[in-house]
């Protein structure tokens, strides 16, 4: 090793996450290493040496260093991981809130012709390089809020070309942003107002067309299909799937949201990597999901915009050995915030879970269910040196003081991308 090209030193605690090779179920996520007085030495972009300062310090004796970073006593930990959002899209829908206000449910503001479908006509006519500038614009807002990599799922075409102009855009985003992608096919997002009184005609369409398509161009790593009364029943869901696994797919799943419709269960039944939202699930589909391995990735963000009483059942999750990671579900409806650092908040709150356990679920938890654990999600030798400084000193400050930006500085692969809480201009 020729050089160190970043030294950060100074840290007041530096939390690793290190030390689990499979996502932390139960008490596990709750056991996490923090170092007093660390430091962090990067090569070419990796984790070069990592522990107490004066053991760093001896590790790297007589290697040049390019640049030194001083934490001045800050918080440091891995880049938070946002595995589920929605990010690629057109329009907005801020006319909604009037309508959740009024106790609208989401089924019924989407049988009126807004939710999704609305959001699909605004994507239909937006051109490729609108979408790509909204969605640079989030992915600005969630890298100063600490977010270094996110699934982006597509789901608001509802046809081929769109689906697949979104998965572009995901794709050349992936390619410039320091934010990394992974991209979902969802084209079961909903059944399109062309196709309403043919419901089997866009199953087929999304099997033989979309699927066959998306993966020849290689424009996505899962697909995810959305399993909930009024949407896609549990047969149409798992034809989906099961199709998109013989096509080298993996899987996730949008599951029991608003009805116990039985979406644990068959994430359990295929092996999904992952279920999303949940606040209906039974606890039989859960034990289903224990045993797959499946990861619950929660939204509690989605239940508060939405004005729910109901909430995802993290606790019993949690208790009954499933591993949980949270995300934003950043989308413009019922979701529309990048921030991770206010859904740190609301997990606490809503879903009762300890300082610990969120960081556990939007780090190394979020990393497996995005299939990305071998190289993120965790501060160790050898995996990319993505972390965060932030402006404070111990990690319950981050969910307590809520509403406001944290972050001091944000390290992507061994590069500072923001610094003072702003994105570094020359960061391409």
């Amino acid at each position: 090793m020729k050089q160190i090209d970043l030294f950060v030193h100074n840290i007041g605690s530096l939390i690793t996450m290190r030390g689990s090779l499979k996502p932390k179920v139960g008490k596990e996520m709750s056991e996490i290493e923090m170092i007093a007085g660390g430091a962090i030495a990067v090569h070419q972009g990796r984790i070069a040496a990592i522990g107490p300062e004066e053991e760093v310090r001896a590790q790297i004796k007589g290697i040049p260093v390019l640049h030194e970073l001083n934490a001045k006593g800050r918080l440091v930990t891995p880049g938070l991981i946002d595995p589920h959002t929605h990010l690629v899209h057109g329009g907005s829908r801020e006319h909604e809130l009037e309508w959740k206000r009024q106790g609208v449910p989401y089924l019924e503001i989407l049988a009126k012709g807004g939710g999704i479908h609305y959001t699909v006509e605004q994507t239909r006519l937006a051109s490729e390089e609108a979408l790509y500038q909204k969605a640079k614009n989030s992915l600005d807002w969630m890298l100063k809020h600490g977010t270094t990599t996110i699934e982006a799922k597509s789901g608001y075409g509802l046809d081929t070309q769109t689906e697949l102009k979104q998965l572009r855009v995901a794709k050349q985003l992936d390619q410039t942003h320091p934010v990394d992608i992974v991209s979902t096919f969802l084209g079961a997002h909903a059944v399109p107002k062309e196709y309403v009184m043919n419901r089997k005609g866009y199953v087929d369409l999304v099997i033989r067309e979309m699927l066959p398509e998306v993966k020849r161009l290689g424009l996505a790593n899962y697909c995810d299909v959305f399993c909930e009364e009024g949407v896609f029943s549990v047969e149409e869901s798992r034809q989906i799937l099961q199709q998109a696994m013989e096509l080298g797919f993996g899987i996730k799943i949008h599951a029991d949201e608003v009805e116990p419709l039985g979406g644990a269960e068959l994430a359990g039944e295929l092996g999904c990597i992952s279920a999303e939202h949940l606040l209906a699930s039974t606890e039989n589909g859960l034990r289903k999901m224990r045993e797959s391995g499946t990861i619950a990735v929660c939204l509690p963000a989605t239940s508060f915009s939405l004005g729910l009483k109901r909430h995802a059942q993290a606790r019993m999750m949690i208790d009954l050995g499933v591993p949980v990671a949270l995300a934003t579900d950043y989308n413009p409806g019922s979701s529309p915030t990048e921030s991770l650092q206010i859904v740190m908040t609301l997990a606490s709150v809503n879903l009762s879970m300890s300082p610990e356990e969120v960081l556990t679920a939007m780090t190394i938890n979020a990393a497996h269910a995005i299939g990305r654990a071998d190289s993120i999600g965790s501060l160790e030798i050898g995996k990319w040196a993505d972390f965060v400084l932030y402006q404070a000193t111990n990690l319950a400050y981050l969910p307590y003081h809520f509403g406001i930006n944290h972050v001091d500085t944000v390290v992507k692969k061994g590069k500072i991308v923001v610094e003072n809480g702003q994105i570094w201009e020359k960061y391409h």
